[in-house]
């Protein structure tokens, strides 16, 4: 899976998934530029102890304008872009009751919209072979607690936004492809939280995932072997949707 030379930009890519798929990628031969709300000091030194350019740009993915200049900056410092991940997301739940526009609002702005905007600013540096890769959650398509609504509701949208746009830049030699995590132990999913016996009872293999496993399938549509996937959801869940 190696993508020597390309540039990829991350979202959300100072922790958990995120950060694993930057150094992945930059593991893979990749720079990397990656947003970040807080910190990214950490996962910066671990791509530069690789070898490769990193930037990292705060950005918050509410704000489109933001998105916009996320990646208007990743190409201005590295040169091009061929790798687009949709990583950044808003994990807001609750009873539906006590859930209002608000919440709605930034849970659509940063988990639909904020991939929209992107993929919008990274098609003039996109060329025959670009990626764009979205990360979505098995829970579009199995919500087993309450207060999923609005989470559950974006990462189904994220799922039609990708198979129309893998149908809209397939002539231009663009795949778009969805990974779809299950669950994944992070700092805010750890393997030991207070459900987590009950999440793993919903697996087919018992565990919750590592980060590292997630963004592994990120780097295989990142990569020249994936060249005839497109429109297609990649389930890394352990058997959680089966």
């Amino acid at each position: 899976m190696n993508i020597e030379g390309k540039v990829a930009l991350v979202t959300g890519g100072s922790r958990g998934i995120g950060a694993a798929v930057a150094v992945r990628l930059a593991g893979n031969g990749a720079d990397v530029a990656l947003t970040y709300r807080n910190n990214a000091d950490d996962v910066v030194e671990r791509i530069k102890a690789l070898g490769r350019r990193v930037v990292a740009i705060r950005a918050e993915s509410e704000d489109p304008a933001a998105v916009a200049a996320a990646v208007d900056e990743a190409v201005g410092t590295l040169g091009r872009l061929d790798v687009l991940v949709n990583n950044a997301a808003a994990f807001i739940t609750g009873p539906v009751e006590e859930l209002g526009v608000e919440e709605f609002d930034r849970t659509f702005a940063v988990n639909v919209r904020a991939p929209f905007v992107a993929v919008k600013a990274a098609l003039p540096h996109l060329g025959d072979g670009g990626r764009i890769i979205n990360v979505g959650s098995n829970v579009a398509d199995r919500a087993v607690f309450p207060g999923l609504s609005l989470y559950s509701a974006s990462k189904a949208a994220l799922v039609g936004l990708t198979k129309a746009l893998a149908r809209e830049l397939g002539p231009r030699g663009i795949t778009v492809n969805l990974v779809v995590p299950g669950p994944t132990n992070t700092d805010l999913a750890p393997e030991e939280g207070p459900y987590a016996e009950v999440i793993r009872g919903f697996t087919a293999l018992g565990r919750f995932a590592e980060a590292d496993e997630v963004a592994a399938a990120v780097a295989y549509l990142a990569s020249d072997e994936a060249r005839y996937s497109t429109g297609a959801q990649l389930h890394v869940d352990g058997g959680f949707t089966s």
